[in-house]
């Protein structure tokens, strides 16, 4: 049988990156979805998600103010407005750092497809050459 070089550089055009699972929902066993990438777009879409993650940091920063408001004033009113903001807040952060948790997964998988790419590209072109040998 012949070697097809044509067929594995096609299957290496792309990569397939499975979603992170969701922690507040249980799975089926079915597992999530997943993105192909045309491999020469992985580091832009890395990228975006560097981005995002970065955005989501100084998000955070703001949150962590809200759930930590203190009353204007020492009357009742002002109590209980620190009553009502307080946990707003607090779900506020809660959501954003499962959020920064989700997309810090996502760009942890991105990553190591992207190492797994240039490693199948290294060991397929070593073949390559091994064949050109022969």
């Amino acid at each position: 049988m012949a070697y097809d070089s044509n067929a594995e550089q096609n299957r290496q055009e792309k990569v397939t990156v499975s979603a992170p699972a969701n922690p507040d929902k249980p799975t089926s066993g079915g597992g999530g979805g997943g993105f192909t990438f045309d491999k020469d777009k992985i580091d832009g879409i890395i990228k975006k998600w560097t981005d995002l993650q970065v955005e989501l940091k100084k998000d955070y920063r703001d949150a962590n103010l809200m759930a930590n408001v203190k009353a204007p004033g020492k009357e009742f009113a002002s109590g209980d407005w620190e009553k009502l903001a307080n946990p707003s807040g607090k779900a506020f952060l809660e959501q954003n750092q499962k959020m920064q948790d989700y997309v810090q997964n996502y760009i942890d998988q991105l990553t190591a497809a992207k190492q797994k790419i240039a490693t199948n590209e290294a060991e397929t072109q070593a073949s390559l050459n091994k064949h050109k040998a022969v």
